[in-house]
């Protein structure tokens, strides 16, 4: 019962430690965010406007409530008329995301 009930709190450290880590790059997305989103995005925190007026920046989607890695990721997979269609490896997308999310302020 001992090693059950040191196993159980192994395993809740250990989970506990991986969900409190979020996938992705912050520096490795700025890179990429400023090699390929830049083109449409402001992309940089404070840049307010987006060299496409359509493209909201990188920093207002941040900030848009309910923002989450979840919903960036299923954005960023699904077609937009409004975006190019940008392949993305899904480390690529994990660093984007985490450098999207790590804009975030006042949380």
């Amino acid at each position: 019962m001992k090693r059950l009930t040191i196993a159980l709190f192994a395993l809740a450290a250990f989970a506990s430690q991986a969900a409190a880590q979020a996938p992705g790059d912050v520096r490795k997305g700025e890179l990429l965010a400023l090699s390929v989103c830049a083109q449409c995005h402001a992309v940089r925190p404070g840049q307010l406007r987006s060299p496409d007026p359509m493209a909201p920046n990188f920093t207002s989607i941040a900030m848009t409530l309910g923002m989450t890695d979840r919903a960036l990721r299923v954005w960023l997979q699904s077609p937009h008329p409004t975006m190019p269609n940008v392949v993305l490896t899904r480390d690529e997308r994990d660093d984007v995301i985490a450098y999207i999310l790590s804009q975030k302020t006042g949380d």
